[in-house]
């Protein structure tokens, strides 16, 4: 990869990372279904501007699973009590879904290391189930597990997309897609689902939350992904995602303060384990490493 787009992804990474410190921020001010919708209002407002990249059926697909039902799921779970550090971690289970998910519906197998992979990441998730208790309901650790799953989802459909399809302006007609089921939450679930009310009476920290949300999260970041999964190699791209979780847990530590217990920080390590295990090239490393050391020179002392 070129060193322009590397830097592109790290920040794609990171500033998903801190997603995970706006979450809560913006949930002071709104529920989970208001967030939802301001956030992909605001990313969608470029549609005036942009044509349609895909046919309906498409954008349909993509903005059901990968946004909607992704993010929706994800709000509902913080609000019932995920840790956003954990969440930042749990939601990684989308790149180990996937592979479950093409196995199923691509007949596309797990490779040797990819199961190593997947069953190092659900040790994790079982030594996290574990801990449920007070300050991890099991609802919100359900909820946080389907959002992961409508993630992958979203990630084969995007996937099957024809190649040469853009992905910036792609996500902006999808994010049309989640306001309407966000907001049909939030008239059956809000006590008061007046978003004009809610963005008057809301802090200053929770109006900017959501606008990094819709913008920097939204837009801009998941049509740099979109990009580089197009030009690039998978095993090129994939590696990078490792800095959204390490971004999120170290965020949330700094900023909240949030500290997790040795059964729940060894099963999100299991997590972090798997993950490496799946998305680094492992075969090509090793190659490289080796051919480094054939070429390296012996260094042998001189006879006395």
């Amino acid at each position: 990869m070129k060193v322009r787009d590397m830097a592109l992804a790290a920040l794609a990474n990171v500033i998903w990372g801190f997603t995970y410190v706006a979450y809560p921020i913006a949930l002071e001010s709104f529920t989970a279904s208001q967030m939802a919708v301001l956030r992909f209002l605001l990313a969608c407002l470029p549609v005036v501007f942009v044509s349609r990249p895909a046919p309906w059926r498409t954008i349909l697909a993509v903005g059901a699973t990968l946004l909607t039902g992704q993010f929706l799921l994800l709000f509902f779970a913080l609000a019932a009590g995920l840790p956003p550090g954990l969440a930042s971690v749990t939601t990684q289970m989308h790149a180990f879904f996937a592979v479950l998910i093409a196995a199923v519906v691509l007949r596309e197998y797990p490779t040797r290391r990819q199961g190593i992979g997947l069953v190092v990441a659900f040790t994790g998730l079982v030594l996290i189930g574990l801990t449920v208790g007070a300050d991890l309901p099991p609802v919100a650790l359900a909820l946080a597990m389907l959002a992961a799953m409508s993630w992958a989802t979203g990630s084969i459909l995007l996937r099957k997309t024809p190649r040469g399809v853009a992905m910036g302006p792609l996500m902006v007609w999808c994010s049309l897609v989640p306001p309407i089921p966000a907001y049909a939450a939030s008239l059956l679930l809000d006590h008061d689902a007046s978003l004009v009310a809610a963005v008057t009476h809301a802090s200053i920290g929770s109006l900017v939350a959501v606008v990094f949300l819709g913008t920097l999260a939204t837009t801009l970041a998941f049509g740099i992904w979109g990009h580089l999964m197009q030009r690039y190699p998978s095993a090129a791209v994939a590696p990078f995602a490792l800095l959204s979780p390490c971004t999120g847990v170290v965020a949330v530590a700094l900023i909240f303060g949030e500290r997790f217990g040795p059964l729940r920080a060894a099963g999100m390590a299991c997590i972090l384990a798997g993950l490496v295990i799946v998305v680094l090239p492992w075969p090509q490393l090793v190659a490289r490493v080796l051919a480094a050391v054939r070429r390296e020179p012996a260094c042998r002392p001189p006879p006395s």
